[in-house]
């Protein structure tokens, strides 16, 4: 064992065993999260003096929000840790070579000795994981301030997991075969009045999957657009300029892309029943504007990089999938059930993870025609999600204050700011508990707050569903920097969309 991994289950050891043991004498001081409504708030003043004084009401406040910044923090670090890991394992693997070869008597097969060290590294690398890690030591500080019963109730019973266990169930639908091949050849049609070129491809799925979103919510609609990606154009091997662009663009398109209706999408979700907003208002007052925004947002960054996109036609791809065999008619409406009975049981995870599991017997029976069910991708992500939700249950104590205290151009620009370092449906529920806001300051916050749902991974619940699928072709894994500097150019057109038209 490395010197490293000792240092880290030393640490670990330390930690959980204060922590349990402080549990043991901790005195529980009342409801926790404590409720926004019993802040003793100051009359005068404004944002900064009710932080101050809703801190000084409960110091634990402070302690969760500076580990979620951490948290923030550490994922500008997981690309670099990503890449350490496997330099450690290199290391490792080229020790291993210079030892004897074991004498194995009884000829068992064991697997080929792994790097505690470098194993750690490249979870701590995970982008994915990266919430889930430091929800540990949030609970941990929660056992130690508050009490081991306090942070049981609080994880076990109030974060609500609905979200993330849906992104699983959804992700895990909208990436089998049959549902991938009928939206393949939706998107092949739109793609052949552009002569099937990959600039064609590029437009189509940029385009519709992300509208396609406001009908099987913005989740699955990643999925299909991020894999379709994957196979008509990241396959072709662009330069590393346009990786980044189209995925800063697929991630502020999909999180707009969803605001035709009123149930698809995560923000608009949080306050749609609260405001009374239905399908009507929402293609009226966000749908033209998400049309819009997308269209131009496509056609800026065809404009800066029309020669490469271009030159990808001349780029070959494998054709095996033309060859592969068509999926039965009836197949394809099985799963599009599927995945319309999870759509409609979204907010009651026990029936539509039931849905699953007799989707997963179907899948088995027609195991000739599906390609084995990938989980991996969306356990991840919804660890990543579980990890968000944990910590954003925390954070309403200084967010409600802010939002409260901005008029509409200032309330738009401060949630997409705030939507950045949270996901935009934390700060779109936080608008619905201030009182007396306005009809044009609900637009503001909730324009903003998917305006800018592209800027960061941890921006919208969708974006970990892309990056799991894509990061493969970016060289040491996606940079932060990287993916906020790509999607800062739509993200901008799509705010102009909002504000002007």
């Amino acid at each position: 064992m490395t010197r490293f991994a000792r240092l880290f289950l030393f640490g670990a050891l330390i930690v959980f065993a204060a922590s349990f043991a402080r549990a043991a004498t901790a005195i529980p001081s009342g409801q926790f999260p404590r409720e926004l409504s019993t802040y003793l708030d100051p009359v005068s003043g404004g944002a900064r003096q009710v932080i101050q004084a809703r801190a000084l009401a409960e110091p634990f406040n402070v302690v969760a929000t500076t580990i979620f910044l951490f948290a923030v923090i550490h994922t500008f670090f997981a690309p670099k840790l990503f890449r350490f890991s496997q330099v450690v394992e290199a290391r490792h693997r080229a020790a291993l070579k210079l030892r004897p070869p074991a004498n194995d008597r009884d000829h068992d097969v064991q697997p080929v000795e792994v790097s505690f060290g470098g194993q750690v590294l490249h979870f701590l690398g995970e982008v994915e994981a990266v919430f889930g890690i430091w929800a540990l030591v949030l609970g941990a500080a929660i056992v130690w301030f508050k009490g081991l019963d306090t942070a049981v109730e609080y994880i076990g019973e109030k974060v609500n997991f609905t979200e993330p266990i849906f992104v699983v169930v959804i992700m895990a639908l909208a990436s089998t075969r049959p549902v991938m091949r009928l939206a393949e050849n939706c998107m092949r049609l739109v793609a052949s009045l552009g002569g099937g070129r990959p600039v064609a491809w590029w437009f189509s799925i940029l385009t519709i999957a992300p509208l396609l979103g406001s009908f099987i919510t913005e989740p699955a609609a990643m999925t299909i657009a991020a894999l379709l990606l994957a196979k008509q154009f990241y396959d072709r091997k662009p330069g590393v300029k346009l990786m980044y662009a189209t995925l800063g663009l697929l991630f502020v398109n999909i999180s707009i892309g969803g605001t035709l209706t009123h149930f698809a999408a995560p923000p608009v979700l949080m306050v749609a029943a609260p405001w009374g907003w239905d399908m009507s208002y929402m293609f009226t007052h966000f749908g033209w504007h998400a049309v819009t925004g997308i269209g131009c947002a496509n056609g800026v960054y065809f404009l800066m990089f029309r020669r490469e996109l271009i030159a990808l036609e001349s780029a070959q791809i494998n054709p095996s999938v033309e060859t592969e065999e068509p999926v039965p008619v009836w197949v394809t409406l099985v799963h599009l059930v599927f995945i319309g009975f999870t759509v409609w049981m979204a907010h009651h995870p026990a029936l539509f993870v039931g849905g699953f599991l007799f989707f997963l017997a179907f899948a088995q029976a027609t195991a000739h025609h599906q390609k084995p069910v990938e989980l991996r991708g969306p356990l991840l992500v919804g660890f990543f999600l579980a990890g968000l939700v944990i910590h954003g249950g925390l954070q309403a104590w200084w967010i409600e204050p802010v939002l409260g205290s901005l008029s509409a151009a200032p309330l738009f620009a401060g949630a997409t700011i705030l939507t950045a370092f949270n996901d935009n449906a934390l700060i779109t529920y936080l608008a619905t508990l201030v009182p007396g806001f306005t009809e044009g300051l609900k637009f503001s916050v909730v324009a903003g707050a998917v305006t800018g749902g592209g800027l960061t991974v941890i921006a919208n619940a969708p974006n970990p569903a892309g990056q799991s699928i894509l990061q493969r072709y970016f060289p040491g894994g996606v940079s932060p920097l990287g993916l906020f500097g790509a999607a800062l150019v739509p993200t901008i057109i799509v705010a102009l969309s909002f504000i002007f038209l």
